[in-house]
């Protein structure tokens, strides 16, 4: 299971937008998409969860692609760590 963070992503957009949209690629697993608490309006983020192979089949497809008005940015939602191991001195 890999989850993945999708951003900028349109405040008119619905989970069930977001779920067509990645289930091209596979089954999508889950689905979390915070929501203003006064507007209810999406606050431009989610995350999804998918397979391995499909999230990135996804990831590489969707990135940058324009979705309502809005091109997305998908990427994984726990980035490598650069440097020597990602410990601190």
């Amino acid at each position: 299971m890999k989850t993945l963070f999708v951003g900028s992503i349109a405040s008119q957009a619905t989970e069930k937008d977001i779920t067509e949209l990645f289930s091209e690629f596979g089954t999508v697993r889950k689905i979390e998409m915070p929501r203003d608490i006064f507007s209810g309006l999406c606050k431009g983020f989610a995350f999804v969860d998918m397979e391995g192979h499909e999230a990135r089949a996804a990831m590489a497809a969707l990135n940058g692609k324009s979705f309502m008005n809005s091109n997305l940015k998908v990427r994984d939602e726990k980035p490598k760590l650069k440097g020597k191991g990602g410990r601190r001195r």
